[in-house]
């Protein structure tokens, strides 16, 4: 049993609805999902379109082989290769720019890391504060002394 975090109402159960706010009570006991990187996200679209590319080129190529070119051979047969030409070379497009954007986000993390590096050195050598000057003291103001003075008197009254 749980307490829901907006009314604090007892007795609810997790993965369900607060009975009297209606708030989603998530199970913090279970793991939340990691998210994946941007890396992982590039990864997964190569080797999705590289079988993309590989499936639509292959059975056009099977298409044109074992129906193709025969008289009784319907049209549907030769849309159906021209459209997963098509689908494949729309494809290998995309699998081209995804190579290109895998280079310029290794290209980009390099130069960060770079960047870091060198803003971590830069600080670590200069000062983050200059040292206190103690010799331009300020008087305390005058609503301080006030302040201070209506405490006084009022211990005094008391």
């Amino acid at each position: 049993m749980m307490f829901c975090p907006n009314c604090g109402k007892s007795g609810q159960t997790p993965e369900t609805y607060c009975r009297q706010c209606g708030t989603f009570l998530p199970d913090l006991s279970k793991p939340a999902k990691k998210e994946q990187t941007p890396e992982e996200h590039i990864k997964v679209n190569t080797v999705l379109s590289l079988m993309t590319v590989i499936t639509c080129f292959t059975l056009a190529v099977l298409l044109y082989a074992l129906l193709g070119f025969r008289p009784e051979t319907p049209v549907i047969v030769y849309a159906t290769a021209g459209l997963l030409i098509a689908m494949g070379a729309w494809h290998v497009q995309s699998f081209i720019r995804i190579r290109k954007l895998k280079k310029q986000w290794a290209f980009r993390n390099r130069n960060t890391s770079e960047d870091e590096a060198r803003a971590i050195d830069t600080t670590a050598a200069a000062p983050m504060l200059e040292p206190a000057n103690f010799q331009n003291n300020v008087p305390i103001s005058v609503t301080e002394q006030t302040t201070r003075n209506l405490s006084e008197s009022k211990i005094r009254s008391s």
